[in-house]
């Protein structure tokens, strides 16, 4: 019903940026919540950044100040701004969006298939 791609990953060296996108297509109504979150090897999934429909945007600590999250509601995409990374920073992220359909008028959690980003030292 709903797809999440994401798109931007890659190798990086440390203090450089990359910058992720992620498109929701389907059969949507309407798109709350946005959101990226991280999965190391070894480690649980973790959030990193989240934005409402209206802009309001929410930072794991780890990140602030070197990260920005920002979406363009018309194109139903989120993107996650990252600068300054670190090796740590090494991880697939991914793309989160809490979605109402337009099929079934139902809401859920969308998750999109990840993409890998390798901050090297």
């Amino acid at each position: 019903q709903v797809q999440l791609v994401e798109s931007g990953g890659g190798l990086v060296q440390a203090g450089g940026s990359l910058r992720l996108s992620c498109a929701a297509s389907g059969s949507i109504f309407r798109i709350n919540a946005m959101g990226w979150y991280r999965q190391a090897p070894g480690k649980q999934r973790e959030l990193v950044a989240t934005i409402s429909s209206g802009g309001s945007t929410n930072y794991a600590d780890s990140v602030k100040g070197r990260f920005t999250i920002s979406r363009d509601n018309a194109k139903n995409t989120v993107y996650l701004q990252m600068n300054s990374l670190k090796p740590e920073d090494t991880a697939n992220y991914y793309c989160n969006s809490d979605v109402i359909t337009a099929s079934t008028w139902s809401r859920r959690d969308y998750w999109g298939q990840g993409t890998q980003v390798t901050v090297s030292s």
